[in-house]
């Protein structure tokens, strides 16, 4: 099996809301192993079904990840609930914007519910780094990315840096939104 490609920022893909998976069948347990094998080969935290073109409401993070002691890997159609009001700034970085990291605030704490492959429930409690990959893989399925989070000042030096990156020259040029956070 080989990774599949990494879609990148600029492509429409990422910006549409991520349909609700219906049907718990081989289809969708390819979608998640190929979401497991990219992740791994890329060295990600995370990675969401819009990033490799397919818009459904899955993603895998990285099991090893400090904090998830359910050793959880994936989630289907997650729901995220935040039990206070703390909130956490740190260097954030997506596979889709390769090689830009800023600081983005997030909640720290996260309670995220959702299904397995299987289609049994499951749920993740996390803080920390396990709550903003949670967070940010979740932003995916919502069309929402990681430099919509960002100040003004921010958003103008990532589309700066953009600019400059190699591997983005002949991309269309990146929609940047105003999230609320």
């Amino acid at each position: 099996m080989t990774a599949v490609p990494i879609i990148k920022i600029g492509d429409p893909v990422l910006r549409r809301p991520a349909e609700a998976v219906t049907t718990f069948d081989a289809e969708l347990h390819r979608l998640v192993q190929d979401l497991h094998h990219t992740l791994a080969e890329s060295r990600g935290a995370g990675l969401a079904a819009p990033q490799i073109g397919v818009s459904l409401r899955v993603f895998a993070i990285n099991p090893d990840l400090p904090g998830n002691d359910r050793k959880l890997d994936h989630l289907v159609n997650p729901v995220l609930e935040f039990p206070d009001e703390q909130e956490q700034d740190g260097p954030e970085g997506c596979l889709s914007i390769p090689g830009i990291y800023l600081d983005t605030k997030r909640r720290m704490n996260v309670v995220a519910t959702g299904l397995t492959r299987h289609g049994d429930p499951v749920q993740v409690v996390g803080e920390g780094l396990l709550a903003r990959c949670v967070q940010h893989e979740t932003d995916h399925l919502d069309g929402i990315l990681f430099i919509d989070r960002q100040d003004a000042a921010g958003r103008q030096r990532l589309l700066d840096t953009l600019r400059e990156a190699a591997w983005f020259e002949g991309l269309p040029a990146p929609e940047v939104r105003v999230s609320p956070h």
